[in-house]
Parts: C-alpha cells; sequence; structure tokens
C-alpha cells in the first residue's frame, strides 16, 4: 500500500500531466521552490518558466538564494521588476495590500504567458493557505492563477517532507514573507521602511538569529524572535540596540511574546469586532 507522501507525489504527477507549459510565480519559498521544481522535473525546461519579482519588498539575500536555487537545479528563471510600491492603494497599506501586490504580479505573469501556447500560470498556494487569511488569493482567483498544491491537499508540512525527499536544500528554510508584511496597516509602506527593516533583520541574522521580524512602527522597531530565542536575545540587545537605532529610529524595544507569524492581522479581527452591532 502506498504511504501518504506516495500518494500525494502521484496526484502532484497527475495534476501536472494536464498541463502543457506552467509560468511559475517563484519567490525563492519553500512552497513555490518544490512547485518551481516539479514543473522542471515533469515538463522539462522547454514546458517551464519561474518567474521572480525583484521588487523593494524582496529582501536582497531571499533573491540571491532564489537565483542559486534555479541555477542548482537547471531551472528556467526570469526576473521581472514589479512596481507594486507605485501603486497608491498599495502605498497606502490597507489590510488587503497583498491583493495589490499580487495583482501587479499578475499582470506581468500574464503577459508573459500569452508568450507560451496553452500556458497556465501556477502559483505555490499550499491546502493550508487557503483557510488563512490572504487577500492575495483573491487576485488569483481574478486572473485563474493554478495551484497545485492546494489542489492536491499538500499541506505547509507536506511541501517541506516532499522538498527534503527531493534532495532540495530550502526543505528547513524559515518562512520569509515580503517586508512590507512587517509594517502596521495603514503606515505607508515606503522604500525607506523596507530598507530599515532588511538592515536590521540582516544585522540580527548575522548576530545568529535565522527566524526573526522586526516590525516598523514609525520612530520604534520592535524584534520578534521564537520565545526559546528571548533569553539570547535579551543578553545581546544592549549590543544590537544601537546598531539598529542608527537606522533611524528613536526606540528599539522586544516583543516579549515573541515571534508569532502574522500578529500585525490581529488589528484586522479587533477592527471586526468593533463594528459588530
Amino acid at each position: 500500500m502506498p504511504n501518504h507522501s506516495q500518494t500525494i507525489s502521484q496526484s502532484l504527477v497527475e495534476w501536472f500531466g494536464n498541463c502543457k507549459f506552467a509560468v511559475v510565480a517563484f519567490s525563492g519559498g519553500v512552497d513555490s521552490s518544490v512547485v518551481a521544481y516539479l514543473a522542471n522535473r515533469l515538463l522539462g525546461s522547454e514546458r517551464t518558466v519561474s518567474v521572480i519579482a525583484d521588487s523593494p519588498s524582496l529582501k536582497r539575500n531571499d533573491l540571491e538564494e532564489a537565483m542559486a536555487f534555479c541555477r542548482r537545479h537547471e531551472i528556467p528563471l526570469k526576473i521581472i521588476r514589479t512596481r507594486e510600491i507605485d501603486n497608491p492603494d498599495y502605498f497606502r497599506n490597507p489590510s488587503n495590500r497583498c491583493f495589490f501586490c499580487k495583482h501587479t504580479l499578475y499582470t506581468e505573469l500574464q503577459a508573459i504567458a500569452a508568450e507560451f501556447t496553452e500556458s497556465w500560470i501556477v502559483n505555490g498556494t499550499n491546502a493550508d493557505d487557503l483557510g488563512d487569511y490572504r487577500p492575495g488569493l483573491k487576485a488569483a482567483d481574478e486572473f485563474r492563477v493554478y495551484s497545485p498544491l492546494a489542489a492536491c491537499g499538500v499541506s505547509k508540512d507536506a511541501v517541506r517532507k516532499l522538498a527534503l525527499e527531493h534532495g532540495l536544500e530550502c526543505w528547513d528554510k524559515p518562512a520569509s514573507p515580503c517586508l512590507s508584511s512587517r509594517i502596521a496597516y495603514g503606515q505607508p509602506v515606503t522604500r525607506e521602511k523596507l530598507r530599515q527593516i532588511e538592515d536590521a533583520e540582516t544585522l540580527l541574522n548575522r548576530m545568529g538569529f535565522p527566524v526573526v521580524r522586526f516590525r516598523h512602527y514609525g520612530s520604534e522597531g520592535r524584534i520578534e524572535v521564537p520565545t526559546e530565542e528571548l533569553p539570547r536575545l535579551r543578553d545581546a540587545f544592549r549590543c544590537l540596540e544601537p546598531s539598529i537605532r542608527s537606522l533611524g529610529f528613536e526606540r528599539v524595544t522586544l516583543d516579549e511574546e515573541g515571534f508569532v507569524s502574522g500578529k500585525l492581522n490581529r488589528a484586522i479581527g479587533r477592527a471586526v469586532v468593533k463594528r459588530q452591532p
């Protein structure tokens, strides 16, 4: 009897069997890396291209790692420049900011897909993402973007297991959402803020904190690390604080709750509750 992993792999093989040409929305994260790898392996390099958006909200290190991944696995890669930050709707940073980002991306990918016969735009959305607050999914629906992982019921954990089984070095890569996700909703997204966030997180990474979020609250910056790393961060804080403040912050604080993915989305929930009669 085939195990669960083999069943998932077979489902993905069958899914790609219906695809003539895949334009992969590639970010360098584990999910889209697995999709890019499978598209290339199952369709062949002549029937797929992965596309990454080089924008101010993407860490330079993440871009470099994504390029290295494609070189290592001989995946055709196209780098495009997107200008979502120049869109007033994105700049204002509403709670559905991701919709405007993905709308910009898929507009670009649609033009690329039009160059190939019977091509599909494919992304790395997994089954667990469907139950999360992700405005970008609405944009994907509007552009009829396909999600093989979600379609085959592949969860976040299963994606990492697939990556490990295929020998992909990204299997244990920490999640790295866009830099704009560190800015509180309603606060404008600017290139300067994104650069400050990236510089702060790069500094923290070099100090031995691979999983970190640096939240931007205007003149204040707040550091989140996993709870088990808090004691070590407290010990290092006296050395770290002056360097981070020099990036343009009046105050730098530690989040004593620890790292929580999507923490800024709590504000959305509170706003909904307040609107209830």
